[in-house]
């Protein structure tokens, strides 16, 4: 990323540190290509703790690897941060359905690192769902960076049939619940919804382990592929420092223009 300029500010109270933000330049947005994209990021020299990735998620930042950004762009509030409310979560017939079909499958949560079986996954995943993004090719230099350069943050949620590997979900652990970071799998296998599987997953593990949300990232109305996540309800969504819960009422006044 192009470090365009740069802003500094307090971190919240209890970091008691002040931390530098950096801004890009604009470029293209993939989710709505009519826009133009802009990415506010923290110092990437900073090592940032468990408490401050979580207190700026609730600002609207987001974990890339080592970088937590959001996006500020100029002209358009269209990325929305999104969290499922575990406990009022709607198990519609869909999703039971999708769980009774892949009652077959086998999960484990395993330490945050390398593993070349998942990457080759996750090569096959970019190639055939991923070929026109900014990622791909992928090496597996860019993989570590992206996925397990900072394995004190999270797990890997695996999925197999047997011992045929079927799905990866990174997904780190904050105190508020898990936020699903990125999740892969085998794309010939699309009968089994696998993406909607892995969701679920984490939803279920949220239960588990007394979890109020499971963090989705950017909602984004109006971007076909970001669409998915407005299934999954109640969904709450951060406008101007606050969670709101996604209603049609609501979607018809979503502000699509930066705050000023």
């Amino acid at each position: 990323m192009n470090n365009a300029d740069n802003d500094q500010g307090n971190s919240p109270a209890d970091e008691q540190q002040t931390i530098k933000l950096f801004r890009t330049g604009e470029h293209q947005c993939s989710y709505l290509p009519d826009q133009q994209s802009r990415t506010l990021f923290l110092d990437p020299e900073l090592t940032f703790s468990t408490p401050l990735y979580e207190q700026l998620m609730h600002l609207g930042f987001r974990r890339s690897g080592q970088h937590l950004y959001r996006p500020d762009c100029e002209n358009c509030g269209a990325c929305l941060p999104s969290r499922v409310r575990v406990d009022a979560f709607d198990w519609k017939r869909r999703f039971r359905r999708i769980l009774k079909r892949n009652n077959d499958l086998t999960l484990r949560r395993l330490p945050c690192r390398f593993s070349e079986e998942h990457y080759q996954l996750y090569e096959r995943y970019l190639s055939e769902r991923h070929s026109e993004g900014d990622m791909y090719p992928p090496t597996r230099d860019s993989y570590r960076d992206f996925l397990v350069s900072r394995p004190d943050l999270g797990f890997i949620l695996e999925v197999r049939q047997g011992d045929r590997l079927l799905a990866v979900a990174f997904t780190d652990l904050l105190a508020t619940g898990l936020s699903a970071t990125y999740t892969f799998f085998e794309c010939e296998d699309d009968k089994r919804s696998l993406g909607t599987f892995a969701i679920l997953s984490q939803i279920q593990l949220c239960r588990e382990l007394n979890l109020p949300f499971l963090y989705l990232g950017y909602w984004v109305p109006g971007s076909a592929q970001m669409q998915y996540k407005a299934d999954f309800r109640p969904l709450d969504i951060l406008i101007n420092r606050q969670w709101r819960t996604l209603n049609d009422q609501l979607i018809e006044t979503l502000p699509l223009t930066h705050p000023s």
